[in-house]
């Protein structure tokens, strides 16, 4: 029996204010219910929705230290200081390093870049990037996406007489490091009014400042927005706000005039219509993030960096080809620990999965630890060994601040970082025992049985004969996605089915339903939800919770429902 989700409702907005919305726009009142409940209220506000103009874009100059940051970066260019960009593995940092190494290679006769060996290095500034930064005689570090806790790194680099700019989006510590400058917009003492960009959007927002500064088009710098598109979706940060605009840009630049490295990279994922946010979570995000796990992100840099279209071409296969490799990696290690859950009935039970595997591939433990949040809903981290130490993945449940627990168990770990929902963290193998039975006792303390229970959000119910092409059309305008600003989960009842299931590849359902007047229908398919097949086949009638979403099929387009939950009337 599949597990039983709870779907939690949308308010109601006052139906004057629908309707007048409604008629100002000239929308379906259900979109404009949805709308309402996005803060989106009036002509004005909905224009700005619809058609995000890049000068919503904050002044770049209002994040803390930002002018320094620009003084300092224009002294180096100026005496030809040579300079490293040094950015995180991950998606946000690889292109946060392909966008600012893009940028500055214009203006800077010595550029190098660095990207720490996930393995070798781990997380963050290490002390051998520095001594290459040295090596290279560099006078001036930029790092992306990391940065804000490396207090003795950064201290190490000023023994060497390097400064460091920091552009990072995590959470600071109690203290800062002793940069030159640290643009941060999470720091308590910036103002910036947009606190919720990626590392690679802190990048950009520097690479702006210094065109505002040398009077440079700003398009130079917009030109990059497709990497901050990137990084945005593969983060998984808020599409609100200045997000969203800078999101907005990057998905056309991606649609209309990819980079020679996206464009092959979109060729390897088999994608050929319009490109969304969605794609770039789940086909582009991850052939880029298997770089950094299966071997070395310097090869997503190298992709993304690339000039010519045969070049990327062949570093894109190579990078789907590794792609390809992490995906048996977490298949098998998802395998191997829900089997390791299942077999241990102290586990069953418990609020919290906290699991270690020596043997487990370092580069897919985040990835297992969100699958395994499919099937034992509960805060999870996965470990593995890494030179000699403990190294984990964590993920959280929706409204568990994982961050905080992490940090309660802080004297049983050697090193930690990320934010509510998400984390990593490094620990004696010894201490492996201590932290899991501190961290199910903080859980346990904290979090409520209803974080335990998994949860659809449904935007609005709908009738079938609602969705056609015209509500379709709209409903896309909505796009980018993303948290803050999520495709809208509709749900309908009284359906029943239209003649017998299929099952997909073992895994997926496939049916098509009707309405009560019988008259009409439309197909659906459920990843992962072929024992729902059982369900509905023995059921008078059931509901249905899903996106709405264009199936391409030999040529033709249509109009599918994409399963989030069934539930029997």
């Amino acid at each position: 029996m599949p597990k039983q989700k709870k779907w939690i409702l949308s308010p109601e907005p006052k139906l004057d204010n629908i309707d007048a919305l409604s008629h100002s726009i000239n929308i379906n009142p259900i979109l404009s219910k949805i709308l309402i409940n996005r803060g989106i209220k009036n002509y004005s506000e909905a224009k700005s929705y619809f058609r995000p103009s890049i000068e919503d874009c904050h002044d770049p100059f209002l994040m803390r230290d930002m002018s320094t940051a620009v003084v300092r970066l224009i002294q180096s260019i100026e005496n030809e200081e040579p300079i490293l960009v040094y950015g995180d593995y991950d998606v946000d940092g690889s292109t946060s390093v392909a966008m600012m190494y893009s940028f500055l290679k214009n203006y800077c006769q010595n550029l190098y870049y660095y990207i720490p060996d996930r393995y070798l290095e781990g997380y963050g500034i290490s002390k051998q990037g520095i001594d290459y930064a040295e090596e290279k005689n560099c006078k001036l570090i930029i790092s992306l996406d990391c940065g804000i806790k490396a207090i003795d790194q950064v201290d190490y680099a000023n023994s060497k007489n390097i400064d460091f700019i920091i552009c990072d989006h995590h959470n600071p510590g109690e203290k800062l490091p002793a940069a030159v400058a640290i643009l941060d917009p999470k720091r308590k003492d910036c103002s910036y009014p947009y606190k919720e960009l990626s590392g690679c959007g802190v990048g950009f927002k520097l690479i702006q400042a210094f065109c505002i500064q040398k009077e440079i088009p700003e398009h130079h710098a917009f030109e990059l927005l497709d990497l901050v598109a990137i990084s945005i979706a593969a983060d998984i940060v808020a599409v609100t706000g200045e997000n969203r605009t800078l999101a907005f840009y990057g998905l056309e630049k991606i649609n209309f005039n990819p980079r020679p490295g996206i464009k092959a990279l979109l060729q390897a994922s088999g994608l050929k219509d319009k490109i969304t946010i969605s794609n770039l979570v789940f086909q582009l995000g991850p052939r880029i993030n298997a770089a950094g796990r299966i071997d070395h992100a310097h090869l997503a840099v190298r992709l993304l960096t690339a000039i010519h279209e045969d070049e990327a071409l062949i570093i894109a296969e190579n990078v789907s080809n590794k792609n390809t490799t992490r995906k048996d990696f977490d298949q098998n290690i998802t395998s191997e620990a829900l089997k390791t859950i299942e077999e241990n009935s102290e586990m069953l039970t418990a609020k919290s999965t906290v699991l270690f595997n020596k043997n487990w591939h370092k580069g897919v433990i985040g990835i297992v630890a969100s699958r395994c949040i499919e099937h034992h809903y509960r805060p999870t981290i996965i470990m593995t060994e890494s030179n000699g130490k403990a190294t984990g993945s964590a993920r959280s449940v929706d409204g568990f601040d994982l961050y905080s627990a992490i940090e309660s168990c802080k004297e049983h770990l050697d090193q930690f970082g990320g934010h509510k929902h998400a984390a990593g963290l490094t620990l004696s193998i010894d201490q492996i025992s201590n932290f899991s039975a501190a961290f199910e006792k903080i859980v346990q303390k904290n979090i409520t049985e209803e974080q335990l229970i998994p949860k659809v959000l449904i935007d609005s119910y709908i009738e079938i004969d609602q969705i056609t092409d015209k509500f379709y059309s709209i409903l896309s305008q909505m796009d980018p996605f993303g948290p803050g600003n999520m495709q809208p989960v509709f749900a309908a009842k009284h359906l029943t089915i239209l003649g017998d299931p299929l099952i997909l590849k073992e895994k997926h359902l496939k049916l098509t339903v009707k309405d009560k007047k019988g008259k009409n229908k439309i197909t659906a398919i459920g990843f992962g939800m072929a024992e729902y097949k059982s369900l509905i086949m023995n059921s008078n009638a059931f509901e249905l919770a899903f996106t709405i979403q264009e199936n391409h099929f030999n040529g033709t387009k249509s109009l599918q429902l994409y399963l989030k939950d069934i539930r029997i009337e």
